[in-house]
């Protein structure tokens, strides 16, 4: 019997389940439609055999790429080979990616199964995942889901940002756009004014100046000699300007009140913007083709690159087309139009925009939309793979088609694509080389930017940080230097110090009691001998005192009067005591 197991992919981990009853489940599939929804009959049919949770998220993005990709991840493997037994003839693994199933029966040799029932099974697995794993709830499985699409998603469009082609393809159709809607409102604007001044459509015929001059103008009765300078400058001739003119001063045209001419002078600034932001897009596709498609924009102009572009979907997709679905790109209904009808197909498409096609013989234009199409195909490749962008390639595949052309018209012979080909090759690694050193400068500049940057921001972080500890410094020293009166207590020589009256704001604080307290001998011996001492004058303690309240770790409650320690000042007055005791038995 035929042991049948099922993989199920999950944002969490990897999960193995092995099923039971085969061969009912195979001959009733209804009946599996129905317990797919009852948990309990669910657990009846399936069985938990392993489960192997992803150890961070990026594993699970890297397992869940190579799952799209159709590639074993060394973890799926590794539980494959783990827990589905030995004997691979007796086993039969269910999966719900052909691709994953076709990459597993050939680098693990089990036998893979899909769709069917296998899909009934992965559907009731799915929606009872959560009660299948033990400590796996609803939400944290939703949590998982959610993080892991969207990582996915990331790491899909992930790509440099100054080779996005998604904006060449907007640029173009947003031109193409423009070029439709500038026509129809110089069109309007055109019968609008003529009905004033017909003759200057006949003299005008660009359709961005005929709008500037008719601003310019307005009634054609105030146009006199003062304003043809001016309207030299607008129509850049003034042979022209002078035609306008001499026009307007016998002009068959109807009178126009005010109001009207406001109207269409309003209009026609609209039109210029319109015209003005064309240049200016234009401008910006050809700056993006230069970074994105340098080769192809070189070859056969940006324009007709971003067409390209546009039509295929992105250069990616552009790249991979062969030369002959490239020539046709654009014509593809008068393609099938060809084929339903057993007519002649089309030679070109929208490489016919091209100045090549345009500028070869009729009996030419097949020949050489075959051959740049072939040079675009390969250009478009170049640009889509090469890491470093740059407009060699192109530029000799052009002066290829030059050559072609001129062998068509006179016969030259033109060079080898191989010799070419090298050329190119010793100029794009010197390119390269140059731009490389261009973006390592631009590169180290922006790092010391970000340096300064980040010094500054610790800078600024650390002094708002120290200012609050400075107030509390500042709030607390005043505190210190707040003194209590010293109450009457004798002193270490048993005497009574002199008064000194300290400063007001100043005031002492009290001496603690081990002080006070001294011992009985000291107080005996210094009460029979007292020790001289200088006498501090209010100027030292003044001057003494800011020492102290500067030095916190030394309090100013434990303040000494002798510099000796209490123990040599006891045996001094001892030693003294004796001297004075035999002095006084001599006398007697």
């Amino acid at each position: 019997m035929v042991l049948l197991h099922v993989l199920f992919e999950h944002a969490v981990g990897y999960a193995l389940l092995a099923l039971k009853e085969v061969e009912e489940i195979s001959l009733l599939l209804p009946q599996v439609e129905e317990c797919v929804l009852n948990l309990g009959k669910f657990h009846n049919v399936v069985r938990l055999v392993a489960f192997c949770p992803f150890s961070s998220s990026q594993v699970a993005l890297e397992n869940a790429n190579a799952v799209s990709e159709g590639v074993v991840h060394e973890d799926l493997r590794l539980l494959l080979e783990t827990y589905l037994p030995s004997k691979k003839k007796k086993v039969l693994l269910g999966v719900g990616d052909p691709k994953i199933g076709a990459a597993i029966q050939e680098e693990l040799g089990y036998n893979c199964q899909t769709g069917g029932v296998i899909a009934e099974i992965l559907r009731g697995v799915r929606l009872h995942f959560h009660n299948l794993v033990k400590g796996l709830t609803d939400l944290s499985a939703c949590k998982a889901q959610l993080g892991l699409g969207h990582s996915y998603s990331r790491a899909k469009v992930k790509f440099n940002v100054n080779r996005v082609d998604n904006m060449i393809i907007q640029s173009i159709s947003l031109l193409d756009q423009l070029d439709k809607d500038i026509n129809t409102f110089s069109m309007r604007v055109r019968e609008w004014y003529g009905y004033h001044f017909p003759e200057l459509v006949k003299i005008i015929n660009d359709n961005a100046t005929y709008c500037r001059v008719a601003q310019f103008i307005g009634n054609r009765r105030e146009l006199n000699e003062e304003k043809l300078e001016k309207l030299e400058e607008l129509t850049m001739d003034g042979a022209k300007a002078k035609a306008i003119l001499d026009a307007s001063r016998s002009s068959m045209g109807m009178d126009i009140s005010a109001i009207d001419l406001i109207n269409i002078e309003s209009f026609s600034s609209r039109v210029v913007s319109l015209s003005e932001y064309r240049q200016s897009l234009h401008t910006y596709l050809r700056s993006k083709m230069s970074q994105v498609a340098p080769s192809l924009s070189a070859l056969i102009g940006e324009a007709v690159g971003a067409r390209l572009i546009a039509h295929a979907g992105s250069l990616t997709n552009l790249a991979k087309y062969p030369a002959s679905t490239v020539q046709i790109l654009g014509a593809e209904k008068a393609l099938f139009r060809a084929l339903k009808t057993r007519g002649n197909t089309p030679k070109y498409g929208l490489i016919f925009h091209s100045t090549f096609i345009g500028r070869a013989a009729a009996k030419n234009k097949g020949r050489i939309s075959r051959y740049l199409a072939n040079k675009c195909s390969i250009a478009s490749r170049i640009d889509c793979f090469s890491e470093v962008p740059t407009s060699v390639f192109g530029e000799k595949l052009r002066e290829q088609v030059e050559e072609r052309l001129s062998f068509y018209e006179t016969g030259e012979i033109p060079r080898k694509n191989l010799d070419v080909m090298k050329e190119a090759m010793v100029q794009a690694e010197e390119a390269a080389a140059e731009i490389t050193r261009k973006l390592e400068k631009q590169e180290k500049k922006r790092l010391k930017k970000e340096k300064k940057r980040l010094a500054a921001l610790a800078l600024a972080s650390s002094e708002n940080s120290s200012t609050p500890e400075e107030c509390e410094e500042v709030n607390e020293k005043p505190k210190k230097k707040k003194k209590i009166k010293p109450q009457e207590t004798p002193q270490e020589n048993g005497m009574e110090d002199p008064p000194v009256s300290p400063p007001k704001s100043k005031k002492k604080k009290a001496f603690p009691k081990e002080e006070l307290t001294s011992d009985p001998e000291e107080m005996a011996t210094s009460s029979m001998n007292p020790p001289k001492r200088k006498k501090s004058s209010p100027k030292e303690e003044m001057a003494s005192e800011p020492e102290e309240a500067a030095s916190p770790s030394v309090p100013k409650k434990k303040r000494k009067f002798s510099s000796e320690p209490p123990e040599a000042a006891a045996s001094s007055t001892k030693k003294k005591k004796k001297k004075s005791q035999k002095a006084s038995q001599e006398e007697d």
